[in-house]
């Protein structure tokens, strides 16, 4: 059990620190200059490609540091399509806010413009994961993937179709028109699926990791069970008035935009 606590300790730091760092690079650059999101985005192109090379290799053979490879594969992956994404770099073709009179079908697909090249490299991803891991012998990797994609997904829709909580203090300046797309209100059956989805995601991963009989896949199983419970834990956040963001404003550089959402919070 030494391995599997270890494993979901690492996973929840993993969690932690890539979301801090997405949110440092992202907050420093809206105060440099105008090329600064392209530039780190496009810097960073490498690791991107490292994630995929990393998965490659650990995917071949399940082994405890294959396992915490592929995971950490994945989380490089998917951190640059989100640093790409909230860079304003990879986004939609729509960079208006919404207005206040648009509703329904047309609220939707304007949302949509606002984030399709962002969704669809996503999903081209996803392909590209379950094409080098889904078969594999690790297949750590790809459902890493699988978790944060849906749980991404869920996320988004929740946002969109209303939940009681949302925070904006981290939203960057190249995404600003994105919060005229939130709605706060309360949940709709969006907020149960998902949340449901997730929870039973875990519960199997859980069971999966009591029955495991390798380290290899105990510690694959832990950092799933984690990532998954994480996902879910970050869904009720979204109803539950907890100061989360707390986690990572200590370590962002300060701007008007973040004090005055801070007023918003416990």
């Amino acid at each position: 059990m030494t391995n599997a606590w270890s494993a979901a300790v690492i996973a929840l730091f993993a969690w932690w620190f890539f979301t801090g760092a997405i949110l440092l690079i992202v907050r420093r650059a809206d105060a440099g200059d105008l090329v600064a999101h392209g530039r780190n985005v496009f810097l960073s192109v490498p690791l991107f490609a490292l994630g995929f090379a990393g998965l490659w290799i650990s995917a071949q053979v399940m082994t405890v540091a294959n396992a915490y490879i592929a995971f950490f594969s994945v989380l490089l992956i998917w951190g640059w399509i989100e640093l790409a994404f909230l860079s304003g770099i990879i986004t939609g073709p729509e960079t208006r806010p919404c207005p206040e009179t648009l509703t329904g079908y047309a609220r939707f697909a304007r949302a949509w413009d606002t984030i399709s090249r962002h969704e669809l490299l996503l999903v081209a991803s996803l392909l590209a994961v379950a094409m080098i891991a889904a078969h594999a012998e690790n297949t750590v990797g790809f459902w890493t993937y699988v978790i944060l994609f849906v749980a991404r997904i869920s996320a988004k829709l929740n946002l969109f179709f209303g939940v009681p909580r949302i925070n904006t203090e981290f939203v960057p300046t190249p995404l600003d028109h994105i919060k005229s797309y939130f709605r706060r209100g309360p949940i709709t059956m969006a907020f149960p699926i998902g949340v449901t989805f997730l929870s039973v995601t875990a519960a199997i991963f859980a069971e999966r990791l009591i029955s495991s009989e390798t380290h290899a896949t105990t510690v694959g199983f832990s950092l799933l069970t984690a990532l998954a419970v994480l996902a879910a834990l970050e869904h009720w956040l979204m109803v539950v008035p907890l100061p989360d963001a707390k986690l990572w404003r200590w370590m962002l550089p300060s701007t008007p935009t973040s004090r005055q959402d801070q007023t918003n919070e416990l």
